[in-house]
C-alpha cells in the first residue's frame, strides 16, 4: 500500500511538473494565414524568450539564417517563417488583393496564435524590418520583449538615395549600364546584369559563395521574383511598384521598446541611414559590424550572432 501512494505521488508530481512546462515548439509545420500557408522551422530548443524571424524581400525566404543563427539560437527558440508567395509557402494567385503589406502584418499574429508565442523578441531583416515596424504600429501588440532591425527599410526615397550614393563608388562602366537601363526600363541586358552582379558582390554579400554555409537554400524552392517586381520593382536602383511611396521614418519615434540597430559597414542600407534611424528611437543602440554587407549574417555570421545573443541576454538579466 506504501507503494502505491509513493508511486501515485509520483505521478501526481511528475503531471504538475509537466503542466507547468511551456509545451516544446514543433521543429516545422505550416500555419494558415489570410491568403493560404505560410511554412515555418524552428532552430534551438532553450528556456529563454522565443525569437521571430522576419526575412526580406518581398519574394525572399528564410533559408539563409537556418544554418547561420546557432549562437542566437543556443539559450532559445528561433522561429524562421516564409512570407506568403516566397519559400516552402503557398504561392500568391492574386498579388492585387494579397500583395499587401498589411496582410504580410497579420502574418505575424497568425503565426504567434498558433505557436502560442505569448512572450517574444522580433527580428526584421531588410524588407522584414518593414514589415516588423508596421506591426508595432499598426497591430498594437503585448509581449513584444525588443525588436532588432537589421539592414532596415523604412522609406522608398531613402533607399533608392542610398542605392545611388553606393552606385557613385563603383566604376564609371558600372554607372553608364545602370543608368541606360533606369532611362530604357530594358533590365534584361548583360550589361545590366554584370552591374547588378557587382553591385551586390560590394554592398551585399562580401563573402565568396563557396565559404557560405548556405545548404537549405539550395534545397527550397526557387524565389518569386513577380512578387518583388510587384511591390518594389525591376532593381535595387529604381521602385515602380507598390511601395514606390513607402515611408515610414518620421514614426519611429513612436517605438517605446528596447530597439537594436544592425548594419554591415559596407550595407547597401547604409551605416549613415542606420545611425539616422538609431537616433529618432530613444533609449535605442546600433552595431554597425565591419567588412559586411547586407546580408550581415552571412559576412560576418559569429559576430553578428554575438551582437544579438548579447543584446537579448542583457534584456532578459535586467543589466
Amino acid at each position: 500500500m506504501m507503494k502505491a501512494k509513493i508511486l501515485a505521488l509520483a505521478l501526481i508530481t511528475a503531471v504538475i511538473v509537466a503542466c507547468s512546462k511551456p509545451p516544446s515548439l514543433p521543429d516545422d509545420g505550416f500555419v494558415d494565414v489570410p491568403g493560404g500557408r505560410v511554412a515555418f522551422r524552428v532552430v534551438g530548443k532553450g528556456p529563454a524568450t522565443p525569437v521571430l524571424w522576419i526575412h526580406g524581400g518581398p519574394g525572399g525566404s528564410s533559408c539563409s539564417y537556418v544554418a547561420n543563427l546557432n549562437g542566437i539560437a543556443a539559450e532559445r527558440p528561433v522561429i524562421l517563417y516564409d512570407q506568403l508567395g516566397s519559400g516552402y509557402s503557398d504561392r500568391i494567385e492574386n498579388l492585387e488583393q494579397l500583395a499587401r503589406l498589411p496582410r504580410f502584418v497579420e502574418e505575424i499574429d497568425a503565426i504567434r496564435a498558433e505557436l502560442g508565442l505569448v512572450e517574444l523578441h522580433i527580428v526584421g531583416h531588410s524588407w522584414g524590418a518593414t514589415v516588423a515596424l508596421e506591426y508595432l504600429l499598426t497591430a498594437e501588440p503585448t509581449g513584444i520583449k525588443s525588436t532588432v532591425f537589421v539592414g532596415p527599410f523604412f522609406g522608398t526615397e531613402r533607399w533608392i538615395a542610398d542605392a545611388n550614393e553606393l552606385l557613385a563608388e563603383l566604376p564609371a562602366e558600372t554607372q553608364e549600364a545602370v543608368r541606360l537601363a533606369v532611362e530604357s526600363g530594358d533590365f534584361d541586358s548583360s550589361d545590366f546584369e554584370a552591374a547588378n552582379d557587382l553591385f551586390w558582390g560590394t554592398f551585399g554579400i562580401r563573402t565568396p559563395r563557396d565559404q557560405l554555409n548556405l545548404e537549405p537554400c539550395e534545397k527550397k524552392p526557387s524565389g518569386n521574383s513577380g512578387l518583388y517586381r510587384y511591390m518594389w520593382g525591376p532593381s535595387e536602383f529604381i521602385s515602380n511598384g507598390t511601395l514606390r511611396d513607402y515611408d515610414r521614418i518620421g514614426r519611429l519615434p513612436e517605438l517605446e521598446l528596447p530597439v537594436l540597430f544592425v548594419a554591415g559597414q559596407y550595407d547597401e542600407a547604409r551605416p549613415e541611414t542606420v545611425e539616422y534611424y538609431q537616433q529618432l528611437v530613444d533609449g535605442s543602440k546600433i552595431k554597425i559590424l565591419p567588412d559586411a554587407g547586407h546580408m550581415v549574417h552571412l559576412d560576418q555570421t559569429d559576430m553578428f550572432n554575438s551582437a544579438l545573443a548579447d543584446f537579448f541576454e542583457e534584456l532578459e538579466s535586467g543589466r
